[in-house]
């Protein structure tokens, strides 16, 4: 939804009988050309449409910002005097950064 405002509510607003008289195709052209539509049955918000792209650049949001409150907390609870640096971690590890570079971190 690109507009927060009345107007732009409204225009993202598809009832499901606009599915059921054959508009889907429609429908999936002014989600990529518009944004998010929000599809209504029974007067009711019943699902939300959006491009596979803006899923995907929401999803890796919510994943970063996961990862920053995980990272928060484990910070929140740190002992500075227990903690040790980075490459006295990786020397402890037996590694070097190129072996850090070469890891692919895969985020399920």
């Amino acid at each position: 939804m690109s507009e927060l405002s009345v107007m732009g509510v409204m225009k993202s607003i598809v009832p499901i009988t606009r599915f059921n008289k054959g508009e889907a195709n429609r429908i999936f052209e002014e989600v990529e050309s518009g944004g998010t539509k929000i599809v209504m049955k029974n007067n009711r918000p019943a699902c939300v449409l959006m491009s596979p792209n803006q899923y995907e650049s929401l999803m890796e949001m919510l994943s970063d910002y996961i990862m920053q409150e995980e990272a928060d907390n484990r910070m929140a609870r740190c002992n500075p005097e227990e903690t040790i640096s980075q490459d006295d971690m990786i020397r402890e590890l037996g590694l070097t950064r190129e072996d850090l570079d070469d890891v692919e971190v895969e985020i399920e």
